[in-house]
């Protein structure tokens, strides 16, 4: 009856959260939109005003005169002097006088160019002729002179545009025989009204967090009691045994009693523990320290190997991505590690990551580091949440003040956008259809374990289908040849784009035989762990 209930309680809460999204994002649509259209009919209405005074400082029966002058004279200076003051006095950001070439309205020439004073935009000369922006400015124009509309607007807010959004507000300059003789133009920026716009939006946001919040307490104080605590027992007894490799006389399984990779986690180290030190106490009566030390690395390595995905292809049924990986230790057990498998059905979670130190402390750290990351990325948060999270569940034991390099992605596989976090680690390389691999010089945080309170940040990359992306461990360019040279970044790029449209498990086998051959009998100085990541477009192309 207590597991029902609390299944009803969490059910009820999650319809309770998705109705209210649903009900903010339906008045912040509704809202946005009037609010959008209020301020632009102020904004239009406000241009169109300022135009009206504009005109009556200009001679509508002297434009001719104007453009024979040169932009010399006395009166055509005082009358740009007015245009230039009407212009600073409104917060226009130009007012400006053309006459577009009536033969197919694709050219202007400004006649009368003023700029507001705290604009940083380009003023143009008098008698510059440029092209007309795009074909809905030269149907306004066209709408004025052949038409003989009274007035035109446009609007451009919206997709690609080589200055910030702004609008143009037109009137026709008509001399006393009813000739249009020149188009008088407004443009005015729409930061003001974006700002309001978005001031809007943010108090609708504030209003849906407020009331989220309660409900989001509730669920941290359950995901508290049954995930963060558990995990903080788990990292304090890794990071102890690490230290000590002496087993205490409480099992881990008797403090945590969840039934989940958690559970399954604590008993492995109770497990892992025991046959440790059952192995070292048998081998250190009966065999040479050497045996002892070698017995007890392979049980370790055995025990983690298990924890890193090793079936390939590990995604058998995707046709959306294809994903390949490998560690080689330097000794029997390593602190490198991967990982990798989907939080939901649209999103890819990859970790690469590199412990400080070797051996057995490594090794458990990395089990320790594993779980707390891969719990985190399930919790659905962001790579830089993950990545802070992590850091401060193993700051609050970590005596032996070991640390880890990580990068940590998210691929979401809809629109093959990968949000990344790099705590210490190496750049990536990527590669998007038709190149070659070239370096991601991600922006670089703290490692994770080293200091309290640290902040990441996420970046974004975006993979075009056929895209792959290749990340390591620093025993891949740290690889050393018997001259003690380093093999480095450049004959990685070099090994890389050897192939650049290799699969990915073909990509890392180049990259092994590139250092291997590069090596040749020097010994292996340090872990080298390789991934590399291919997306092929959304899953509905692949139907």
């Amino acid at each position: 009856m207590k597991k029902i209930r609390e299944n009803i309680i969490v059910k009820t809460i999650l319809i309770l959260v998705v109705v209210l999204v649903a009900f903010t994002v339906l008045v912040s649509v509704i809202g946005y939109q009037e609010v959008t259209q209020a301020l632009l009919d102020q904004y239009s209405e406000g241009a169109f005003r300022t135009a009206g005074i504009a005109a009556r400082f200009v001679d509508h029966d002297k434009i001719d005169e104007f453009m024979r002058s040169g932009g010399k004279g006395a009166e055509y200076e005082e009358t740009w002097n007015r245009l230039s003051s009407i212009c600073n006095e409104t917060g226009s950001t130009f007012i400006y006088v053309i006459t577009p070439d009536t033969s197919d309205y694709q050219h202007i020439t400004f006649l009368f160019s003023t700029m507001n004073q705290e604009s940083s935009y380009t003023q143009y000369e008098f008698g510059y002729v440029r092209e007309t922006t795009n074909e809905e400015y030269a149907l306004k124009y066209r709408q004025i002179y052949e038409y003989h509309s009274a007035r035109e607007l446009v609007v451009r807010d919206k997709g690609y545009i080589e200055t910030d959004p702004h609008i143009t507000a037109m009137i026709p300059l008509i001399n006393s025989e009813g000739e249009c003789k020149a188009i008088l133009c407004v443009q005015r920026q729409m930061d003001k009204m974006i700002e309001v716009r978005n001031s809007y939006v943010r108090k609708v946001l504030l209003a849906m967090a407020i009331t989220a919040l309660l409900i989001i307490i509730g669920l941290s104080l359950k995901l508290t009691r049954s995930l963060l605590r558990p995990i903080h027992v788990i990292t304090a007894e890794a990071t102890r045994f690490a230290a000590e490799n002496v087993r205490t006389g409480e099992k881990l399984t008797n403090t945590i009693k969840n039934t989940d990779e958690i559970g399954q986690l604590a008993d492995a180290i109770d497990r892992m523990e025991l046959q440790v030190h059952d192995y070292v106490s048998h081998l250190t009566r009966v065999t040479a320290e050497k045996e002892r030390i070698s017995t007890e690395l392979s049980l370790a390595a055995r025990i983690q190997m298990d924890m890193i995905p090793s079936v390939f292809p590990a995604f058998p049924d995707r046709k959306d991505f294809d994903i390949y990986a490998s560690v080689e230790p330097a000794r029997e057990i390593g602190g490198d590690f991967y990982n990798f498998f989907l939080i939901d059905e649209t999103h890819l979670c990859a970790i690469i990551a590199d412990v400080s130190g070797k051996g057995v402390p490594a090794a458990l750290f990395m089990m320790a580091s594993t779980i707390v990351l891969v719990d985190n990325a399930r919790m659905g948060k962001s790579p830089a949440e993950i990545l802070k999270s992590a850091n401060e569940a193993i700051c609050a034991t970590n005596r032996e003040e070991m640390f880890v390099t990580v990068w940590l992605g998210i691929l979401d596989l809809e629109t093959g956008m990968l949000t990344t976090a790099n705590a210490g680690h190496e750049y990536p390389y990527l590669k998007q259809p038709g190149g070659v691999y070239e370096m991601v010089s991600d922006p670089h945080s703290f490692v994770v374990g080293g200091l309290e309170g640290i902040v990441y940040r996420n970046y974004e990359i975006m993979m075009e289908p056929g895209a792959r992306l290749f990340v390591y461990t620093d025993g891949v360019v740290e690889a050393t040849d018997k001259d003690e040279v380093l093999f480095g970044t450049e004959r990685l790029l070099n090994a890389l784009n050897k192939e650049p449209d290799a699969e990915p498990e073909k990509l890392l086998a180049n990259v092994k035989e590139s250092v291997d051959g590069f090596v040749a009998d020097a010994e292996q100085f340090d872990d080298m762990t390789m991934l590399c990541l291919e997306y092929n477009g959304p899953a509905t192309q692949h139907s």
